[in-house]
C-alpha cells in the first residue's frame, strides 16, 4: 500500500502526549484537533480532515493495520446508531464544558489550581504534572482539563481499535460527529450516515 505524507501524521498524536507528559503546557496544542476539522467542514463542506488529515486516526490506522493490533472486527451495531454517537457527543461536550468552568472558577479565584491529569474524568493519572514556573493558574488549569480530555479520548480509540477495526473510534468520535453534522447542514442532506473507516 502506497504511503502518503499524511500517513505519517499519527508521530503528531505521539509527539503531542510525550510533550504534555512532560510539559503540561504543551496540552494547549490540542486545541489544532479540535479547530481543524471545523474549519475543514465550514469552509469545505467536507470531512476531509477527518478521513485524511486527522493524526489520532492515523495512529489507529497505523496500529491496526500496519502493525497488527486489530481485531479488524464489526462493530457493534450499536455503537454505531445515532443514539450512542449523538449521546458520546453530548457527554463530551458536558466535559469540555465542565473543563472551561473549572479554568473560569480558576481565573476568578473561586477555585485553586487543581494539577492533576484525570482518566475518564475519574482517575487521577499517577505522575505529578506540575504547571511550569511563572504560570498563570487559568492557563495552567486549562491544559490539565485538556490534556485529560485527549488522552481518555486516545485511550478510547485505542481500546475500541484493538476490540474492532482499526478507526472504528471514528465512527463516534464527537469531533467527527460535530463535522458530519456541519457537513449534512451544508449540504442539506439528513440522510448520510457516517461510515466507519478501514
Amino acid at each position: 500500500m502506497k504511503q502518503h505524507w499524511y500517513n505519517y501524521l499519527w508521530i503528531c498524536s505521539v509527539l503531542y502526549f510525550a510533550l504534555g507528559f512532560f510539559n503540561i503546557l504543551f496540552a494547549w496544542l490540542g486545541l489544532i484537533s479540535f479547530f481543524l476539522p471545523l474549519i475543514f467542514a465550514i469552509g469545505k463542506g467536507s470531512k476531509g480532515f477527518c478521513n485524511r488529515y486527522c493524526d489520532r486516526g492515523q495512529l489507529l490506522r497505523m496500529l491496526g493495520n500496519q502493525k497488527g493490533f486489530s481485531r479488524k472486527k464489526d462493530m457493534p451495531d450499536w455503537m454505531k446508531g445515532k443514539a450512542f454517537r449523538y449521546g458520546f457527543l453530548l457527554f463530551f461536550l458536558t466535559m469540555f464544558v465542565s473543563m472551561l468552568l473549572r479554568t473560569w472558577q480558576v481565573s476568578t479565584g473561586a477555585a485553586t489550581l487543581r494539577e492533576t491529569v484525570t482518566l475518564f474524568w475519574t482517575f487521577q493519572v499517577p505522575w505529578h504534572f506540575a504547571s511550569p514556573a511563572g504560570a498563570t493558574p487559568w492557563v495552567a488549569q486549562f491544559t490539565f482539563g485538556l490534556y485529560s480530555l485527549m488522552l481518555t479520548s486516545a485511550i478510547l480509540g485505542i481500546l475500541t481499535m484493538l476490540l474492532y477495526k482499526p478507526r472504528s473510534w471514528c465512527v463516534y468520535c464527537p469531533m467527527g460527529t460535530m463535522t458530519q453534522l456541519i457537513c449534512r447542514a451544508k449540504a442539506g442532506d439528513s440522510d448520510a450516515e457516517k461510515k466507519p473507516m478501514p
